[in-house]
């Protein structure tokens, strides 16, 4: 416990430091390192900080992927804001390495834009021609487990964003640390700090322009280069809580509790709970509220969640599993976020 109060307190400390600024909102960029691919925790609106694990964890808080047994594998499809056209494609692997508590993890996010029409000053109502924007991802995760009680885990993340004529790349960092206690592991306690890293700034032929020159007494044209700004990541601090209820020898309930810290727009405070019923079927729901947040305004990421998993063994009495996880997110504007998952573990 008293380990646990450590934590507390220097988290408080941490998120004081780094407290939500709405008046900052929309001066950060590559909000697409917000998106949860995993439909596991993407069904408590990720607000799993403190008991994610596996390739949830490679999103949600990087000391939790060491928690499988073995070698988890995980694809994962989200569409976006249903209405939108915009979906969200996903591929990760978490493996132990080594016998001393070491564990691995990689994953890959990509997000899909459909086509879009090319238009010019001339032609506002498209020349024929489309372009899909790239925006993507990679992420390298590494951890100890520290006889089962605390993990710690960071990832190291190369962000792209891109179309055919400018492109922006850049680097962040994750950090996260969970703590396990109780009689039977029951309390789970969590943090995470996420998308760390540089600046990012857009470049490429795409910002030259043509234009005459300066001089009136010769006319000709000139290519005249512009430099973009300069926008930083979608920094967060997450603080987070679990705590398992036993029903029976295979059913269990959870209770989760979550503080989410954003350096560019408002802080979010939320709950939930799952059930778990004879470690196969498992239902999730809960409700992130963004503090100071006036009704009128749009809430893409808070509101009511809820998902359903099926683990179903590949063998009988093996610990060899196949999982299909579902998550549904509310948003407005447009008819909510629906995400679909994978998992192999062997």
């Amino acid at each position: 416990m008293k380990k646990i109060l450590q934590l507390i307190l220097i988290s408080g400390f941490v998120s004081q430091l780094f407290a939500g600024n709405p008046d900052r909102q929309g001066e950060a960029g590559a909000y697409e390192l917000l998106l949860n691919p995993w439909a596991r925790t993407a069904g408590l609106f990720s607000m799993t900080t403190a008991n994610a694990k596996g390739v949830d964890a490679l999103f949600m808080n990087p000391a939790g992927v060491g928690r499988v047994s073995g070698l988890e594998i995980g694809l994962a499809h989200t569409r976006l804001f249903a209405g939108s056209g915009i979906s969200l494609n996903s591929a990760g692997f978490c493996t132990k390495v080594g016998k001393k508590g070491g564990f691995l993890g990689f994953s890959i996010n990509a997000v899909n834009f459909g086509n879009i029409n090319v238009t010019t000053d001339q032609l506002p109502e498209g020349t024929g021609a489309t372009f899909s924007p790239t925006f993507a991802n990679l992420g390298l995760t590494y951890g100890f487990t520290f006889e089962n009680k605390i993990s710690v885990g960071f990832q190291l993340k190369g962000i792209t964003e891109s179309t055919s004529e400018v492109s922006a790349f850049g680097v962040a960092l994750d950090a996260g640390v969970q703590y396990v206690t109780g009689a039977k592991d029951e309390f789970k306690f969590g943090i995470a700090l996420k998308n760390v890293g540089t600046p990012m700034r857009f470049g490429g032929q795409g910002l030259s322009v043509n234009e005459k020159n300066p001089r009136s007494e010769t006319q000709y044209n000139l290519t005249y280069s512009q430099i973009a700004a300069k926008f930083e990541l979608p920094s967060q601090l997450l603080i987070g809580a679990a705590y398992d209820i036993a029903i029976n020898k295979d059913s269990k309930l959870t209770v989760v509790g979550n503080f989410t810290s954003n350096a560019f727009s408002r802080d979010q405070l939320g709950g939930g709970a799952e059930f778990s019923f004879m470690n196969m079927v498992t239902l999730r729901g809960g409700y992130k509220y963004e503090l100071g947040r006036v009704a009128a305004e749009a809430q893409l990421h808070s509101g009511i969640c809820g998902g359903l998993s099926v683990d179903v063994p590949l063998k009988k009495d093996s610990d060899k599993t196949l999982g299909i996880d579902y998550a549904y997110l509310t948003s407005s504007p447009f008819g909510g976020t629906h995400s679909l998952s994978l998992r192999i573990g062997l």
